[in-house]
């Protein structure tokens, strides 16, 4: 079985926001995620690999492979071209709350934002929630 390559670290979460981001409007929005996610999930940022910020975290098996390991609850990095948001399911409730996100793309797991007032907060708060929900449900205890 192969160990996952990305994972929770001591990295100082404000000094990496401050040397990473390239712009001013990202660095703001990035502190501004810390804050909201620290709010929403009662968890602590911390690094995970060299680029991502996350909160939590959870043990999961694969259903389709031997694959388990642990990972975070829900996180972002805020990459060149975009924030990559760490907090989508996929659940039902997240398919409709997505109507009213704002202006966003998908990847595969993950929401992808120029800037953060491009989205609407309240909405990002709720799939915050339900994905923590989804994940103590589904995992257990967190």
């Amino acid at each position: 079985m192969r160990e996952l390559k990305t994972k929770q670290h001591d990295g100082d979460v404000t000094e990496f926001i401050r040397s990473y981001t390239d712009s001013e409007q990202k660095r703001a929005d990035s502190f501004a995620l810390v804050k909201l996610m620290r709010e929403v999930t009662g968890f602590e940022p911390k690094m995970w690999g060299d680029t991502m910020i996350g909160f939590g975290q959870y043990h999961y098996k694969s259903e389709r492979s031997r694959q388990e390991g642990d990972w975070m609850l829900v996180g972002f990095s805020p990459r060149k071209t975009a924030i990559s948001l760490y907090l989508y399911s996929g659940i039902l409730e997240q398919e409709e709350l997505l109507a009213g996100l704002g202006n966003f793309k998908m990847g595969k797991g993950c929401i992808y934002v120029k800037k953060l007032s491009d989205i609407d907060p309240e909405v990002l708060r709720k799939i915050i929630f339900s994905t923590v929900a989804y994940l103590k449900e589904t995992y257990g205890k967190l």
